[in-house]
């Protein structure tokens, strides 16, 4: 079985069979969230992209758990700078961990990583497909819509994390088109609500998708967990 929990903006935790794995854990900082970086000894850390409410509390878990962080090949090698075990990869790519596999596919946004020293800019920004647990799931980041989301939909997926703050991603109009493209059996919308400027209807957005598309829609408070199987 496997179990998602929602920490709060884009940053979830995956567990199936004491594995445990993390995206985007933009913890600490993070106001909705109700978790501490402590809470979570993952084996592995996806990332989408390298900018900070992704990247979020990566070095300091991965140095304490001795996580292994896979991501795009320029932030790779940032991290692996700070100490940080590293899997590097790309579009296209797919890399294995403990219990499952990754496959980065591409996403339309920007991609940079904000330092005292200034902005860097290590890489591309990404979606995951991730296969754990016995499910395929979608983290599309942040990102635009886009039509190859097509594509993405014929790799079977079960459970579809998608973006719908609108401002620097899909807003609900273009996530409930996203559902069409990539026709997955569960939705769970992310990256709302966590800053006035992200403010969005969840409920109505549920509504859209289960009353227009053939997905359920899960919606998840920070701290819930939803248990697929």
């Amino acid at each position: 079985m496997l179990t998602i929990t929602f920490i709060g903006h884009s940053a979830f935790a995956l567990d199936s069979d004491g594995k445990q794995v993390l995206v985007d854990p933009f913890i600490s900082g993070n106001p909705a969230s109700t978790h501490k970086p402590e809470d979570f000894s993952p084996a592995t850390i996806l990332i989408t992209h390298a900018h900070n409410d992704h990247v979020g509390d990566t070095v300091d878990i991965a140095r304490r758990s001795a996580a292994t962080a896979i991501t795009v090949v320029e932030l790779a090698d940032y991290l692996e700078m700070q100490g940080v075990e590293v899997i590097a990869t790309n579009h296209g790519g797919t890399a294995s961990f403990n219990g499952g596999t990754v496959k980065f596919v591409p996403a339309w946004h920007s991609s940079s990583y904000t330092t005292m020293d200034g902005n860097l800019a290590p890489g591309v920004p990404a979606g995951l497909i991730v296969r754990f647990g016995g499910k395929t799931i979608y983290f599309a980041g942040d990102t635009a819509l886009f039509s190859d989301m097509k594509l993405i939909g014929e790799e079977g997926i079960d459970i579809a994390i998608l973006p719908i703050g609108d401002l620097f991603t899909m807003g609900p109009d273009d996530a409930v088109r996203a559902v069409t493209f990539v026709d997955p059996e569960i939705v769970i919308p992310c990256h709302y609500n966590t800053f006035p400027a992200l403010a969005q209807d969840g409920p109505a957005f549920k509504q859209r998708v289960d009353s227009e598309t053939g997905a359920t829609t899960i919606l998840l408070d920070p701290g819930q967990t939803y248990s697929a199987t």
